[in-house]
């Protein structure tokens, strides 16, 4: 069988992406019986050779996946499902291109974290905790206390960053 084109990989990641935006914007969290199932999505296609990523290529994005995003979880920035729902998404971007969504990803989240910190009139605050984080670790706490409204939707821009992976930018 034909491995399945680039273009149809990218529709594959966007809805994937989709599905868990909405989820986590309704629900806010990932589930996960949806990231286990994008895992074997990913997975499946590389096995089949459906994908120009192999099976080694599938798991070294789930591997890369979780390398990247388990420090922020380790803060207490990102949540759990938003680690695992990047490395799902990385079983089809494999390790190179997962390397690059993070990169999308934090961009994208970042964007995303000055809008609704502007929105909810946290901008000057969240401006100075996340020096603090940067220079020193000092906004540790600042982060895990949900009580502050301090926190947003992840998948978001985990969506927007594996797609801009998928589609090659």
């Amino acid at each position: 069988m034909p491995p399945l084109s680039n273009t149809s990989i990218v529709y594959v990641v966007g809805a994937c992406g989709a599905m868990s935006a909405t989820i986590d914007l309704y629900y806010r969290r990932v589930p996960n019986p949806l990231t286990f199932g994008i895992a074997a999505l990913g997975v499946g296609l590389a096995t089949t050779n459906m994908t120009s990523v192999g099976p080694a290529q599938a798991f070294g994005g789930l591997a890369v996946g979780l390398l990247l995003m388990l420090p922020g979880y380790a803060i207490g920035a990102t949540g759990g499902g938003d680690v695992k729902l990047f490395a799902a998404l990385g079983t089809m971007l494999g390790p190179t291109r997962t390397g690059w969504a993070f990169l999308y990803t934090s961009l994208v989240g970042a964007a995303l974290a000055l809008a609704i910190a502007w929105w909810r009139k946290r901008l000057a605050t969240t401006m100075v905790g996340t020096i603090a984080l940067v220079s020193d670790g000092s906004a540790v706490n600042e982060i895990r206390q949900p009580s502050r409204n301090n926190r947003f939707a992840y998948a978001p821009a985990i969506a927007l960053g594996a797609l801009a992976s998928a589609v090659g930018l």
